[in-house]
């Protein structure tokens, strides 16, 4: 019953982080695209706001209950797949911190630039890039730890 749980608690968590992922990039692209700084600010928001209510509780719980199944199972933490799927996490997190803190300068940017009636900033358009482009290996990682989570590939190699 308790593995059950664990698998369950561990695989909302999986499809919360890759929904969210993809979530807030389609939206962040589709305000960027309109080049309309009221709108790129409000989405912004909700995104800052997203990865903070959804992903962030997401991402602390995925360890906790990675641990706990790998602990119920017997499944060694430091080797094969799961040591894989560890340090591909923390992998994801490198592009998702910079990204988060990424995200907030650019609702502020599009803010001024609202408040201020003027395009956006240099500035922005090169946060802009970076996030897109941190974002890629970030969502192919998520997509491999997914991945291994299902094949449990043993040895991995």
């Amino acid at each position: 019953m308790i593995y059950d749980l664990l698998r369950y608690a561990h695989v909302i968590g999986a499809c919360v982080l890759l929904g969210t992922g993809a979530g807030i990039a389609f939206f962040m692209v589709m305000s960027n695209r309109s080049q309309n700084p009221v709108l790129i600010a409000h989405v912004a928001g909700i995104v800052v706001l997203a990865d903070t209510v959804f992903t962030a509780t997401a991402a602390v719980f995925q360890p906790v209950t990675g641990y706990l199944l790998a602990r119920e199972t017997g499944w060694p933490i430091l080797e094969g797949w799961v040591l894989a799927s560890l340090c591909l996490y923390v992998f994801v997190g490198m592009f998702w911190l910079p990204v988060v803190w990424i995200q907030i300068r650019m609702r502020r940017l599009a803010l001024a630039a609202a408040e201020m009636q003027t395009e956006l900033p240099a500035t922005y358009h090169r946060l802009y890039r970076v996030w897109f482009a941190f974002g890629f290996p970030a969502f192919f990682a998520v997509l491999a730890i997914v991945w291994l989570m299902l094949t449990k590939p043993d040895p991995l190699f």
